[in-house]
């Protein structure tokens, strides 16, 4: 890679090892602190940046893409989802958006099947009484949680990671359907033992575990509204490892409290990190701080991506992982 070095601005605190890598071979901003910068700190980067690496807590709109200087050329976001970033306006500037799909699948699968077995089996319920001291012993009917095996899982969005989360859950002993946008190739769903609903209604109705795997997007806001969550059976739940807009959170806190659902497993959340607190009052609710993709390998490879996507800009080339109209 010739010539001028690209002037790269991240957003937020990368890992050490990707910064190090960045400072070989950009002339790279990193952050000090690790808290989002304010909306005047983006508009300034943006009027200087060749690249900008933002994440999933920086909301780049159109008015902050309007404000963009005639440098900038890539928004390399580090992270998959792309809905806090205007990627059709974006576009129409002549600015190129990547993202690193595929690189937290494996991981946010593994997550999702832990949080199922943790509201299944009251893990933080039997957790909290350790750590209170306030155990006195075993007992026949005490802590009484269910079996995962023969349950009927419900996985909404069979992309990547709903893909992952099916062959896991087959592993499991789980009886595996889906709800996608386009329906998988038979071979697929043979591989997978995935039965397809064309549905969404009826399959909520007839789950016992719905696991949300969808991103969002105006067609997913609030796809598990009110209505929908009434379909689901007394004695189901619902996890959540995507995005929070995808599930009514208002109303779901309103049926968990009623009894309406047996339960909820959420590692995201409609507003962010302002969490309804009615929701951290619920024992039959195990609520995680966007842990999901939390792993040292995987933020790392994230990175890697990201940089292969400078690079590949750097050298005149299309960014693998440029998002295209037709992939929202």
């Amino acid at each position: 890679m010739g010539g001028k070095r690209l002037n790269v601005v991240v957003t937020r605190r990368l890992p050490e090892a990707v910064e190090t890598r960045m400072k070989e071979l950009f002339d790279v901003r990193l952050r000090d602190d690790d808290v989002p910068m304010t909306r005047d700190d983006l508009a300034a980067a943006m009027q200087t940046a060749d690249v900008l690496v933002p994440t999933l807590t920086d909301r780049i709109d159109g008015a902050l893409i309007e404000q963009a200087g005639p440098n900038l050329r890539l928004i390399a976001n580090y992270g998959a989802g792309v809905d806090h970033i205007d990627v059709d306006l974006a576009r129409n500037r002549g600015i190129k958006v990547s993202n690193t799909p595929g690189v937290m699948t494996e991981d946010t699968a593994d997550m999702t099947i832990a949080m199922m077995l943790a509201v299944v089996r009251r893990i933080p319920e039997g957790l909290a009484k350790m750590q209170t001291g306030e155990w006195s012993g075993w007992a026949p009917t005490a802590m009484l949680g269910g079996r995962i095996s023969g349950r009927r899982l419900g996985i909404l969005g069979m992309g990547r990671i709903g893909q992952a989360v099916a062959r896991r859950a087959a592993a499991f002993g789980m009886s595996v359907h889906y709800h996608n946008r386009r329906r998988l190739r038979t071979e697929t769903e043979e591989a997978l033992g995935a039965t397809y609903w064309d549905s969404l209604d009826q399959m909520v109705a007839r789950m016992d575990i719905i696991s949300v795997n969808c991103p969002h997007t105006p067609a997913t806001f609030h796809l598990m509204n009110a209505r929908r969550l009434k379909l689901m059976k007394r004695d189901a739940v619902i996890v959540n490892t995507s995005r929070g807009e995808v599930i009514d959170e208002m109303a779901l806190t309103r049926m968990l409290r009623a009894g309406e659902i047996a339960g909820a497993a959420l590692d995201v959340f409609e507003r962010g990190a302002e969490i309804n607190p009615r929701l951290r009052e619920l024992p039959n609710v195990v609520l995680l701080p966007h842990m999901g993709s939390a792993t040292r390998e995987g933020r790392i490879e994230m990175g890697e991506r990201v940089i292969l996507n400078i690079r590949t800009l750097a050298d005149g080339h299309r960014p693998p992982d440029q998002v295209l109209p037709e992939m929202l």
